[in-house]
């Protein structure tokens, strides 16, 4: 028992100690990038007097570690300063952008799941189909999400007229109408991506010895396929589902700038190229943090899924 709590509290701790070296990597890397955010907000006319009582505000004097962990007091507590683009609070800048990437994420991925599943299962089911399922594989992962966009909005938006060229419409129908393009082209190549592991997983399983049993013993074709493939190869699915969800926060980054989706991703470039700061720092530890909360979460599923890792796990 003593083995499992140390199990769960490894689940705990990694993660944690995991987003604060990477917090702090990714603020300090910013904190020497070149230009000055009192310039940017008070504008070439301030005097001398007015930039010294701003730096002093925004507590650009204090030493690096101090202002690492005054930033991440205000995280833990839900501040995260002030935009020197927007004025605002970093919160109230992400706040609504952040429900428009996860409704692009959630539709890419339920997209790449589906369709990459179930093209993966075909492949590996039929030996006959296996070629054409590979090539389509190929294909889809030498096309980058900038080209299936670029092609997406040249024949479906603009030459076709059948989905708008930009924007993420309001919620409800019309946004998942305004989010179809922008889904179809950030989950393309990520369709190929699971295909691939799912179809490897589903080949690897159909040569193993218990489902030769199995077709010996007579079973009938769905329950081997249910009972003894797809449930065996569910792990390696998991993994790469996982996988998928995390990389889809970065991808929607190069999406959204090209369907002028005003999402994270979106709202990320721009920030970069104003050089604010706090916001730059807020999105990129919130993507981090959506990657190692999806990444310890498949981990636990795992687990949960086959006792032979979990029992593994807990030995170490």
């Amino acid at each position: 028992m003593a083995r499992y709590w140390s199990f769960g509290l490894k689940w705990l701790v990694t993660p944690i100690l995991t987003i604060l070296s990477v917090s702090f990597l990714v603020f300090t890397a910013l904190s020497f990038t070149p230009g000055d955010p009192v310039a940017q907000i008070l504008g070439g006319k301030a005097t001398p007097e007015q930039r010294e009582l701003m730096r002093a505000q925004l507590g650009l004097d204090d030493p690096l570690i101090v202002r690492y962990f005054t930033w991440l007091g205000g995280f833990i507590t839900g501040d995260l300063g002030t935009s020197y683009a927007y004025r605002d609070s970093v919160i109230e800048v992400l706040a609504p952008r952040i429900s428009i990437t996860i409704a692009l994420i959630l539709y890419a991925g339920a997209l790449i799941i589906v369709l990459g599943v179930l093209l993966g299962v075909i492949g590996g089911l039929s030996p006959k189909l296996r070629p054409f399922v590979s090539a389509i594989i190929a294909v889809m992962l030498s096309i980058p999400s900038y080209v299936s966009a670029t092609v997406l909005l040249g024949i479906f938006a603009v030459s076709l007229a059948w989905f708008p060229t930009f924007g993420a419409g309001t919620p409800g129908p019309d946004r998942i109408w305004h989010l179809t393009l922008p889904a179809v082209a950030l989950a393309i190549s990520w369709v190929a991506y699971m295909a691939q592991i799912s179809l490897a997983a589903v080949s690897d399983q159909r040569s193993k010895e218990h489902v030769r049993t199995a077709v010996g013993r007579g079973l009938g074709r769905g329950q081997i396929v249910r009972k003894h493939i797809l449930r065996n190869a569910g792990t390696p699915i998991i993994t790469a589902s996982g996988l998928t969800m995390a990389g889809l926060v970065a991808g929607s980054v190069i999406v959204e700038s090209a369907f002028t989706v005003d999402g994270v991703g979106s709202l990320l470039v721009r920030s970069v190229s104003a050089k604010d700061v706090p916001v730059v720092v807020a999105v990129s530890v919130l993507i981090v943090v959506i990657f190692v909360v999806v990444m310890t979460l498949v981990d636990v599923l795992q687990s949960l899924i086959d006792p032979t890792l979990r029992r593994k796990a807990a030995a170490r």
